[in-house]
Protein backbone atom coordinates (compact mmCIF):
# COMPACT_ATOMS: atom_id res chain seq x y z
CA UNK A 1 0.00 0.00 0.00
CA UNK A 2 1.55 3.43 -0.95
CA UNK A 3 2.38 5.91 1.79
CA UNK A 4 -0.18 8.73 1.74
CA UNK A 5 0.96 10.55 4.89
CA UNK A 6 2.34 13.46 2.85
CA UNK A 7 -0.37 13.40 0.23
CA UNK A 8 -2.08 16.70 -0.51
CA UNK A 9 -5.68 17.29 0.56
CA UNK A 10 -8.17 15.63 -1.72
CA UNK A 11 -9.48 17.82 -4.49
CA UNK A 12 -12.70 17.49 -6.45
CA UNK A 13 -12.60 14.30 -8.55
CA UNK A 14 -12.07 14.65 -12.23
CA UNK A 15 -14.67 13.34 -14.66
CA UNK A 16 -12.91 10.02 -15.05
CA UNK A 17 -12.80 9.37 -11.28
CA UNK A 18 -16.40 10.46 -10.83
CA UNK A 19 -17.51 8.06 -13.52
CA UNK A 20 -15.71 5.21 -11.78
CA UNK A 21 -17.56 5.86 -8.51
CA UNK A 22 -21.28 5.17 -8.86
CA UNK A 23 -23.49 7.87 -7.40
CA UNK A 24 -25.50 6.96 -4.33
CA UNK A 25 -28.93 5.77 -5.49
CA UNK A 26 -31.71 8.20 -4.71
CA UNK A 27 -34.82 6.46 -3.30
CA UNK A 28 -37.77 6.32 -5.67
CA UNK A 29 -40.90 8.33 -4.78
CA UNK A 30 -42.60 6.62 -1.85
CA UNK A 31 -39.69 4.24 -1.22
CA UNK A 32 -38.30 6.20 1.72
CA UNK A 33 -41.77 6.45 3.22
CA UNK A 34 -42.15 2.67 3.14
CA UNK A 35 -38.67 2.25 4.60
CA UNK A 36 -39.62 4.50 7.53
CA UNK A 37 -42.80 2.52 8.22
CA UNK A 38 -41.02 -0.81 7.90
CA UNK A 39 -38.33 0.30 10.34
CA UNK A 40 -40.91 1.60 12.82
CA UNK A 41 -42.72 -1.75 12.71
CA UNK A 42 -39.41 -3.61 13.21
CA UNK A 43 -38.54 -1.45 16.22
CA UNK A 44 -41.93 -2.28 17.73
CA UNK A 45 -41.04 -5.98 17.49
CA UNK A 46 -38.20 -5.70 19.98
CA UNK A 47 -39.01 -7.44 23.27
CA UNK A 48 -39.77 -4.94 26.00
CA UNK A 49 -39.71 -2.09 23.50
CA UNK A 50 -40.32 1.28 25.08
CA UNK A 51 -41.98 4.28 23.49
CA UNK A 52 -40.26 4.95 20.19
CA UNK A 53 -39.09 8.50 19.66
CA UNK A 54 -38.54 10.16 16.30
CA UNK A 55 -34.89 10.66 17.23
CA UNK A 56 -34.45 6.92 17.81
CA UNK A 57 -36.25 6.12 14.58
CA UNK A 58 -34.12 8.61 12.66
CA UNK A 59 -30.95 7.14 14.17
CA UNK A 60 -32.02 3.63 13.16
CA UNK A 61 -32.53 4.84 9.60
CA UNK A 62 -29.34 6.94 9.64
CA UNK A 63 -31.40 10.00 8.76
CA UNK A 64 -32.05 13.33 10.41
CA UNK A 65 -35.37 13.97 12.13
CA UNK A 66 -35.94 16.72 9.56
CA UNK A 67 -35.72 14.04 6.85
CA UNK A 68 -38.47 12.04 8.59
CA UNK A 69 -40.72 15.06 8.66
CA UNK A 70 -40.35 15.51 4.94
CA UNK A 71 -42.32 12.27 4.56
CA UNK A 72 -44.61 12.42 7.60
CA UNK A 73 -45.86 15.53 9.36
CA UNK A 74 -45.71 13.79 12.74
CA UNK A 75 -45.13 10.46 14.43
CA UNK A 76 -48.91 10.16 14.77
CA UNK A 77 -49.15 10.19 10.98
CA UNK A 78 -46.64 7.32 10.84
CA UNK A 79 -48.81 5.27 13.19
CA UNK A 80 -51.89 6.18 11.15
CA UNK A 81 -50.17 4.73 8.09
CA UNK A 82 -49.50 1.49 10.01
CA UNK A 83 -53.16 1.34 11.06
CA UNK A 84 -54.25 1.90 7.46
CA UNK A 85 -52.08 -1.06 6.45
CA UNK A 86 -53.67 -3.20 9.17
CA UNK A 87 -57.18 -2.21 8.10
CA UNK A 88 -56.66 -2.75 4.38
CA UNK A 89 -54.85 -6.07 4.89
CA UNK A 90 -57.32 -7.67 7.28
CA UNK A 91 -60.55 -6.42 5.75
CA UNK A 92 -59.25 -7.32 2.32
CA UNK A 93 -58.75 -10.90 3.52
CA UNK A 94 -62.11 -10.96 5.29
CA UNK A 95 -63.86 -9.86 2.10
CA UNK A 96 -62.14 -12.65 0.18
CA UNK A 97 -63.36 -15.17 2.77
CA UNK A 98 -66.95 -13.94 2.53
CA UNK A 99 -66.83 -14.21 -1.26
CA UNK A 100 -65.39 -17.71 -1.15
CA UNK A 101 -67.38 -19.31 1.70
CA UNK A 102 -71.16 -19.66 1.99
CA UNK A 103 -71.58 -20.81 5.60
CA UNK A 104 -71.62 -17.74 7.90
CA UNK A 105 -70.08 -19.78 10.72
CA UNK A 106 -67.12 -20.68 8.50
CA UNK A 107 -66.86 -17.04 7.41
CA UNK A 108 -66.75 -15.90 11.04
CA UNK A 109 -64.21 -18.54 12.10
CA UNK A 110 -61.90 -17.82 9.18
CA UNK A 111 -62.19 -14.06 9.77
CA UNK A 112 -60.95 -14.51 13.33
CA UNK A 113 -58.14 -16.78 12.14
CA UNK A 114 -56.84 -14.40 9.47
CA UNK A 115 -56.82 -11.54 11.97
CA UNK A 116 -54.76 -13.54 14.45
CA UNK A 117 -52.50 -14.97 11.74
CA UNK A 118 -51.80 -11.45 10.52
CA UNK A 119 -50.76 -10.51 14.05
CA UNK A 120 -48.48 -13.54 14.36
CA UNK A 121 -46.73 -12.67 11.10
CA UNK A 122 -46.45 -8.98 12.01
CA UNK A 123 -45.49 -8.75 15.71
CA UNK A 124 -44.80 -5.02 15.53
CA UNK A 125 -48.30 -4.43 14.18
CA UNK A 126 -49.66 -6.50 17.06
CA UNK A 127 -48.45 -3.90 19.55
CA UNK A 128 -50.39 -1.29 17.60
CA UNK A 129 -53.51 -3.48 17.44
CA UNK A 130 -53.27 -4.36 21.14
CA UNK A 131 -52.88 -0.67 21.93
CA UNK A 132 -49.78 -0.72 24.13
CA UNK A 133 -47.70 1.03 21.44
CA UNK A 134 -50.28 3.83 21.37
CA UNK A 135 -50.58 4.55 25.10
CA UNK A 136 -48.45 7.71 25.07
CA UNK A 137 -49.27 8.73 21.51
CA UNK A 138 -52.03 10.91 20.08
CA UNK A 139 -55.41 9.77 21.54
CA UNK A 140 -56.98 9.68 18.08
CA UNK A 141 -54.79 6.66 17.26
CA UNK A 142 -56.35 4.60 20.05
CA UNK A 143 -59.77 5.79 18.95
CA UNK A 144 -59.10 4.66 15.41
CA UNK A 145 -57.90 1.26 16.59
CA UNK A 146 -61.06 0.96 18.68
CA UNK A 147 -63.10 1.72 15.57
CA UNK A 148 -61.27 -1.11 13.80
CA UNK A 149 -62.46 -3.60 16.42
CA UNK A 150 -65.96 -2.10 16.36
CA UNK A 151 -66.00 -2.84 12.65
CA UNK A 152 -64.76 -6.39 13.25
CA UNK A 153 -67.50 -6.93 15.83
CA UNK A 154 -70.14 -5.55 13.48
CA UNK A 155 -69.01 -7.92 10.73
CA UNK A 156 -69.10 -10.88 13.10
CA UNK A 157 -72.52 -9.85 14.42
CA UNK A 158 -73.98 -9.92 10.92
CA UNK A 159 -72.52 -13.37 10.29
CA UNK A 160 -73.73 -14.74 13.62
CA UNK A 161 -77.20 -13.31 12.96
CA UNK A 162 -77.36 -15.24 9.70
CA UNK A 163 -76.22 -18.41 11.47
CA UNK A 164 -78.80 -17.91 14.24
CA UNK A 165 -81.57 -17.38 11.70
CA UNK A 166 -80.53 -20.53 9.82
CA UNK A 167 -80.89 -22.70 12.92
CA UNK A 168 -84.21 -21.08 13.91
CA UNK A 169 -83.06 -19.26 17.03
CA UNK A 170 -85.82 -17.62 19.07
CA UNK A 171 -83.61 -14.58 19.73
CA UNK A 172 -81.19 -14.33 16.81
CA UNK A 173 -80.29 -10.68 17.39
CA UNK A 174 -79.44 -11.18 21.05
CA UNK A 175 -77.47 -14.37 20.40
CA UNK A 176 -75.57 -12.81 17.49
CA UNK A 177 -74.61 -9.74 19.55
CA UNK A 178 -73.35 -11.90 22.42
CA UNK A 179 -71.32 -14.19 20.15
CA UNK A 180 -69.80 -11.32 18.17
CA UNK A 181 -68.79 -9.54 21.38
CA UNK A 182 -67.23 -12.73 22.76
CA UNK A 183 -65.29 -13.37 19.54
CA UNK A 184 -64.01 -9.80 19.41
CA UNK A 185 -62.90 -9.91 23.03
CA UNK A 186 -61.22 -13.24 22.32
CA UNK A 187 -59.24 -11.64 19.47
CA UNK A 188 -58.20 -8.67 21.59
CA UNK A 189 -57.18 -10.96 24.44
CA UNK A 190 -55.07 -13.13 22.17
CA UNK A 191 -53.34 -10.05 20.74
CA UNK A 192 -52.60 -8.68 24.20
CA UNK A 193 -51.21 -12.01 25.41
CA UNK A 194 -49.01 -12.28 22.31
CA UNK A 195 -47.59 -8.80 22.93
CA UNK A 196 -47.33 -9.22 26.72
CA UNK A 197 -45.30 -12.43 26.40
CA UNK A 198 -42.84 -10.74 23.99
CA UNK A 199 -44.43 -12.73 21.15
CA UNK A 200 -43.79 -16.15 22.67
CA UNK A 201 -47.45 -17.27 23.03
CA UNK A 202 -48.92 -17.73 19.59
CA UNK A 203 -52.26 -15.96 19.03
CA UNK A 204 -53.49 -18.97 17.03
CA UNK A 205 -52.69 -21.49 19.74
CA UNK A 206 -55.45 -24.18 19.78
CA UNK A 207 -57.52 -21.86 17.60
CA UNK A 208 -59.74 -24.53 16.02
CA UNK A 209 -60.85 -25.92 19.38
CA UNK A 210 -61.44 -22.43 20.79
CA UNK A 211 -63.59 -21.43 17.83
CA UNK A 212 -65.59 -24.67 17.98
CA UNK A 213 -66.55 -23.71 21.54
CA UNK A 214 -67.62 -20.18 20.57
CA UNK A 215 -69.21 -20.60 17.14
CA UNK A 216 -72.22 -22.84 16.68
Amino acid sequence: MPDTSDAPAASAPDNETAAAEPARRRPKPGERRLQILRTLAQMLERPGAERITTSALAAQLELSEAALYRHFRSKAQMFEALIEFIESSIFGLVNQICEREDDPRVQAAHSVIVLLQFAERNPGMTRVMAGDALVLEDPRLTQRMNQFFDRIESQLRQLMRRAADARGSAEPTVEAAAQAAALTCFCIGRLQRFARTDFRRSPVEQIDLALQMMIH
